[in-house]
């Protein structure tokens, strides 16, 4: 019996000359534990007075995960919160009932140019969460627990594994790692959790028998033993958790267990109900669909 269930790509995505990888959500929305979004970010090279801007935007029943591993980007939200992330950082923002915020380059690397790799997840909330109040916490890098055998580096950015527990607060029983691997090496993802899944960010690695590049997303069956062995020097993220009770909705940029949740997310957005970022007047308008 094979421990792989389901083999995802991901698509690219224009984000206004911003190019990601998009990897969740797939199958019509569904989720992989908790994580219900997850994109990859570059790599990419900017020249100098280029950059990311994201305006501000909102969220609602969702927590987002910034992770870099190359550049830095600049967060501020409706809390006031203002916080440049750089590589190995986390930036966890638990949206809750609603916040907005946006992800820019500063003045000082667009002025020089940088490269910018990284991963932007969402992670559903629980439905006792789902209308907390927003909240935004940043974690260094030096605080995340490592371990580094066996040709394998492992930090893990949010969530249990590997007998290692991050200090980001989650708010489910939950896993996300990032994974430096030589070649040569192999790793078994941890079988604790019912959901699970490993997304190749760089390099080949192999499992059952079958090679997998950057750029696909493997999930694995629950309680099965599964284990990745790297071609070359690879990369790759690990994530899973429990399975949600009651299914998610999403739209846009909300997620809700609620669809009338979500339509009256829209209608605030549109009227300007939202606490906007102090400071900032751009904002992303409702898509049209």
């Amino acid at each position: 019996m094979t421990s792989i269930t389901h083999v995802v790509e991901a698509r690219k995505r224009d984000l206004g000359g911003f190019e990601v990888r998009r990897v969740l959500p797939w199958g019509g929305g569904r989720m992989v534990g908790p994580f219900i979004f997850l994109d990859q970010m570059g790599p990419v090279a900017f020249t100098p007075g280029q950059g990311i801007d994201v305006r501000p935007h909102p969220h609602i029943g969702l927590a987002t995960v910034t992770y870099l591993f190359e550049g830095e980007l600049v967060h501020r939200d409706s809390l006031g919160v203002v916080q440049t992330i750089r590589p190995g950082d986390v930036n966890w923002m638990t949206a809750g009932r609603g916040i907005v915020h946006s992800e820019r380059t500063s003045p000082e690397m667009r002025a020089g140019g940088q490269r910018m790799h990284g991963l932007q997840s969402w992670v559903a909330l629980p439905g006792e969460y789902e209308e907390a109040e927003p909240a935004f916490d940043h974690t260094p890098a030096a605080k995340l627990p490592e371990r580094d055998r066996d040709g394998v580096k492992l930090r893990v950015i949010a969530g249990q594994a590997f007998e290692l527990a991050s200090p980001v607060p989650v708010f489910s029983k939950m896993f996300y790692v990032d994974a430096a691997m030589s070649a040569g090496a192999a790793l078994d993802i941890p079988d604790e959790y019912a959901e699970r899944a490993a997304y190749v960010l760089q390099g080949t690695v192999t499992a059952e028998r079958r090679d997998f590049s950057a750029g696909t997303l493997l999930i694995f069956a629950a309680g099965s033993r599964a284990q990745l062995a790297a071609k070359d020097a690879s990369r790759v993220a690990l994530l899973g958790g429990a399975p949600f009770e009651s299914k998610r909705h999403i739209w846009w940029n909300f997620v809700s267990s609620s669809t009338e949740r979500i339509e009256q997310a829209k209608r605030q957005w549109a009227q300007g109900a939202f606490p906007q970022v102090p400071g900032e007047t751009e904002f992303i308008p409702l898509p049209e669909r």
